[in-house]
């Protein structure tokens, strides 16, 4: 869950760096406008998703709330309101004959503070191999809250209204935003309810029942100052969000990192892991299949075994086969859960 040292300090740099970037395009755009380049760590940490349609993406600053529209090459277009992106994207759909997006959709979410391409491989494998429309779903990890990434996810998966059916993969923190976007918000003006067209769930190496690496690292500002709310909300705020988090009704499978003994990849973390994720801890009752790949939490949705088990349980409700499937029944974890908190 908790990157590398490296990883952190680059976290720390190229956050503080973009954050005074604005170089982000001018409202008012029309085709021929020429592309503005993004600054990359704004991208990657501060902007979330609420609109996808062939490549364009609108988004929205988690702190100064403005919205900007993305073309297929993640050059910005247009800047100012939603409606005003949303208008220049019409203008898109008009002028380059777009047509609707339709048939099976899945959207892909990453973890926490990693970049969207982190998950290009597996959507790539799922629309060349599955025939699925792959939409990596981009949010503000470092920067806003889980309630408010679920917001996002629940404006993108509202404008794919011509979409038949809608499946879901999360990679670690993805997960979560996953489960509290099911939970459904009953806010006045920006609540939300889950579509009932969502199908099929992938968890990928899910932080089910909080980080022990997020609690220990709780109280150590740098950790606040970089992880944000959603670092707090994976450790000390756990029981505070997981009051909040559904559990899928629909078929859903658990893919967690392991190595198949008692002491994983980390001493800090209990039992097996991948290092950053113990397989305890991405349990969840009601699942339909679970299985362990060997791998590196930072790396396991990029692992070609994970894209072929992924695909699988998209097509067919199991990772192997129907007699090979794990499932977890309701009440099985109970002891677990309690003993992870």
């Amino acid at each position: 869950m908790v990157r590398s040292c490296v990883l952190v300090l680059v976290v720390g740099c190229g956050a503080a760096s973009a954050a005074g970037d604005d170089r982000s395009g001018g409202a008012g755009w029309s085709p021929g406008t020429p592309a503005v380049s993004l600054p990359s760590w704004d991208s990657a940490t501060a902007w979330t998703d609420h609109c996808h349609f062939h490549g364009w993406r609108i988004q929205q600053h988690a702190q100064t709330h403005a919205f900007r529209l993305l073309d297929d090459r993640n050059d910005v277009r247009a800047q100012g309101s939603y409606d005003e992106c949303l208008a220049a994207l019409s203008d898109v759909k008009r002028t380059q004959n777009l047509q609707p997006i339709r048939g099976k959709a899945v959207l892909l979410l990453h973890g926490l503070a990693a970049p969207r391409w982190s998950m290009n491989l597996l959507a790539q494998h799922l629309e060349k191999h599955g025939g699925y429309h792959a939409l990596v779903v981009e949010y503000a990890s470092l920067r806003s809250s889980v309630d408010d990434q679920a917001r996002g996810l629940a404006a993108v998966i509202r404008n794919l209204d011509q979409v038949d059916e809608i499946n879901l993969v999360g990679h670690s923190l993805g997960n979560i935003v996953i489960r509290r976007y099911l939970a459904g918000d009953d806010a006045a003006g920006s609540g939300w309810r889950p579509d009932p067209r969502v199908a099929r769930i992938v968890m990928i190496a899910p932080p089910n029942h909080g980080s022990i690496t997020a609690m220990r690292l709780a109280d150590f500002r740098v950790f606040r100052k970089l992880f944000g709310s959603s670092g707090q909300q994976l450790g000390k705020a756990w029981d505070d969000l997981e009051a909040r988090l559904a559990t899928p009704r629909t078929e859903f499978g658990i893919i967690a990192g392991g190595f198949g003994n008692s002491w994983g990849l980390s001493l800090s973390v209990p039992g097996d892991d991948d290092g950053r994720i113990g397989v305890a801890t991405t349990l969840l009752e009601g699942a339909t299949d679970f299985i362990i790949v060997p791998a590196v939490h930072e790396f396991i949705a990029n692992d070609p075994r994970v894209f072929a088990l992924t695909r699988q349980f998209l097509d067919s409700g199991y990772f192997v086969s129907p007699e090979r499937k794990q499932s977890i029944p309701v009440g099985s974890t109970a002891t677990l859960a309690r003993e992870l908190k």
